[in-house]
């Protein structure tokens, strides 16, 4: 074991480790938790050989637990419910004959869950959920009325290479040409848009929807970011009727896609798939998935009857080669298979990033052309144009011919007078992993401790304190833990989860701030930690994004040559700014869109951070994306943060206001919050008829 510890020690140098060094990574480790027990119970065992077999063992274990400090992505093995694979199994069967253990011939292989359709994927899995799915329609057989011809028709470019002159249509220089498909009238829109419990649409985004309701039904939607993108998509969906619905995105939206289903059609039911999908609902009418882990679910994917597709940040699957791309193109070939005019959605700010070439791939998913001409209603558009390549209008035709397949291509600057001046938007993600576990395990402890206090001070009252909660105590135990935390400053406490949320969302903001900036430029990146700010630039560097920031510890000439670098020098694209050094007195107008990786404790602190681009001088609406662990106390203190808003609104506009409420802290009401929903949910399962979790 110990030889096997240091291969995978080695191969961890440059993380991460895959394949090989990831089976016996989690075989040693399977192999000491064994042995470490065996040791334990072996009775025949002096005191003296236990103890020198179980420090051999913690030499071991220390290897391991450095080896998964270089590469994180190893944690994941160790969870008690981490799944062993058949190579594993096989693998640890082999170790132990070479250590002259007897074992049985032949490893006990687990059994599979079900046939997987992509049998060729070692990493495939069937969830239970979609298997049930599969027996609760085993009369559902294919609809393949929708497949197209592709034989190529009798024409006047029948013998014609066409995909070259399409992509080359778009690199010509063509001052005024379309960028946009021709959308229904705005006015006319808007009164055909459907019923949105009380939310209202944006022009822009009615046009859209009323397109598919005239029954459109591919489109690369190449919006700028906060124009509601996700908000179009799930609203073509349903004016579609086109569930259930496949939706591919990257990790770091991937909850946003859940809120916004849930916002926007809230009579749709979304479930996201995690890791093997272990808690995914296949009955569900929305599925969202990320691209990192489409592999495993490719299979099943395609049988589950989808009836629409939307890819988000299209521009991800630019590269033909990629096992990603030939995932998303082989399931968009099926949905069509199947289904008769399927919803195809492409959604990117950025359709082109190096070349023009980057269009094949999205005008392959949307089923615009194959791998050697154009299909279906393109070719029938360039035919009517009664034009071939070399006549003097056709790069002009067939550019316009391919825009109105589904382009849909708007600015902020062109829709200005829909939208908001000054907007947040709220983007949930999910802290995965051991990290994720450990953070939400502190939040629990936390809860647990405070909740046993206030039961320990119920308990002491000598009369019944009857129903309810006594909101009072609880302010009281909560403020006792606040200033506790505020003096120890270890444990698990308030200020310590913060922190640990604050490094634990990190890489997902940064990755974020980086797509943003690929797709409309420059960006301001705030955050609190210095730690956070470390982790963000770097991965900018890796991304081969420009970046400059702006710290506490810097000279004035330092600061002023950030400031001039990021608002004159076009090649850089992002500055990384603390929010307590940062946020006052800095004019960064030249950019509209600011993430804010970490959360303030207070409106004002957020107000003053976005008002450095919402500012005099600046000509597009702001957008403010704020980065918000989902399942954590994060969420709570948004909300918060949010209701002192308003109530500050209200003050200004000298509407009274409860003293009481007016000097609440943050801090304070998220701990109350906290100890409230445990207090609630402890009571519900005790109505329910189970014993309570803090009694």
């Amino acid at each position: 074991m110990a030889g096997i510890a240091r291969e995978v020690e080695r191969a961890a140098q440059n993380p991460p480790a895959r394949g090989a060094a990831r089976t016996k990574f989690q075989v040693v480790a399977l192999l000491v938790r064994e042995e470490r027990a065996r040791v334990k119970a072996d009775e025949s065992l002096t005191t003296a050989k236990r103890d020198e077999e179980l420090k051999r063992l913690d030499g071991l274990a220390t290897v391991l637990a450095k080896t998964a400090a270089r590469d994180t992505s190893l944690l994941a093995l160790l969870a008690e419910d981490a799944r062993v694979s058949a190579s594993a199994l096989d693998y640890k069967h082999t170790v132990l004959k070479a250590a002259g253990r007897e074992v049985a011939d032949t490893p006990e292989l687990p059994a599979p869950s079900a046939p997987t359709p992509a049998a060729a994927n070692a990493n495939a899995v069937v969830p239970q959920s979609a298997v049930s799915y599969q027996m609760a329609n085993p009369f559902l057989a294919p609809d393949f009325s929708a497949v197209r011809n592709k034989a190529v028709r009798p024409g006047r470019l029948s013998s014609w290479e066409l995909l070259d002159p399409l992509f080359r249509s778009f690199e010509r220089d063509a001052p005024g040409a379309q960028a946009c498909m021709t959308l229904p009238d705005a006015a006319a829109a808007m009164t055909s848009a459907p019923g949105l419990q009380g939310r209202t649409l944006m022009p822009h985004q009615a046009q859209l929807v009323a397109s598919v309701e005239r029954g459109h039904r591919t489109f690369l939607l190449a919006d700028e970011p906060g124009l509601g993108k996700t908000a179009q998509a799930l609203l073509a969906a349903q004016a579609a009727d086109a569930y259930p619905l496949l939706v591919i995105a990257p990790n770091v939206v991937k909850m946003n896609w859940a809120k916004e289903v849930e916002l926007w059609t809230p009579h749709r039911r979304v479930s996201v798939v995690h890791g093997d999908g272990d808690d995914v609902d296949a009955f569900a009418d929305v599925v969202v998935v990320n691209y990192a882990i489409l592999d495993r679910h490719v299979g099943w994917f395609g049988g589950m009857g989808f009836r629409g597709m939307v890819v988000d940040e299209a521009h991800l699957i630019k590269n033909k080669s990629s096992q990603r791309s030939q995932h998303v193109l082989a399931l968009a070939d099926r949905i069509r298979e199947r289904t008769p005019r399927p919803l195809m959605m492409a959604l990117t700010g950025t359709p082109l990033i190096n070349d023009i070439e980057d269009f094949r791939a999205i005008w392959q998913f949307l089923g615009w052309i194959d791998d050697e001409r154009p299909l279906g209603g393109l070719m029938d558009a360039l035919e009517e144009t009664r034009l071939i390549p070399t006549d003097r209008g056709f790069y002009s035709a067939a550019r316009t011919a391919v825009v109105e397949q589904g382009i849909v291509r708007r600015r902020k600057a062109e829709v200005a007078a829909d939208i908001p001046a000054r907007r947040i938007a709220d983007l949930p993600v999910e802290l995965s992993g051991a990290v994720g576990r450990s953070i939400r395990a502190s939040e629990a402890a936390l809860s647990a401790r405070m909740v046993e206090q206030y039961r320990h001070a119920i308990a002491q009252r000598p009369t019944d304190p009857g129903d309810g909660i006594d909101l009072d105590l609880v302010r009281r135990i909560a403020a006792a833990e606040l200033k506790d935390s505020a003096s120890k400053k270890t444990g698990d406490n308030v200020f310590s989860m913060v922190r640990r949320i604050g490094q634990a969302k990190a890489a997902l903001a940064a990755d974020y701030a980086a797509q943003l900036a690929r797709n409309v430029g420059k960006v301001v990146f705030f955050a609190k930690h210095i730690d956070v700010m470390d982790e963000a630039e770097q991965i900018f560097a890796d991304r081969g994004l420009r970046a400059v920031s702006l710290r506490g510890d810097q000279t004035v000439r330092s600061r002023e040559e950030s400031i001039r670098a990021f608002t004159e020098d076009p090649d850089v694209s992002i500055i990384v700014c603390s929010l307590s050094a940062a946020g006052v007195g800095v004019n960064l107008q030249v950019a509209s869109n600011l993430v804010l990786a970490e959360l303030s404790w207070t409106d004002a602190e957020q107000t003053q951070a976005i008002d450095r681009i919402h500012r005099i001088g600046q000509s597009e609406p702001v957008t403010a994306w704020r980065i918000i662990a989902a399942q954590t106390i994060d969420s709570t203190i948004a909300a918060l943060i949010d209701s002192k808003s308003g109530l500050a609104a209200r003050a200004l506009d000298g509407v009274a206001v409860d003293d009481a409420d007016g000097v609440s802290d943050v801090r304070l009401d998220a701990l109350v919050s906290l100890v409230v929903a445990a207090l609630e949910e402890a009571d519900a399962t005790l109505d329910q008829g189970s014993p309570s979790p803090f009694v």
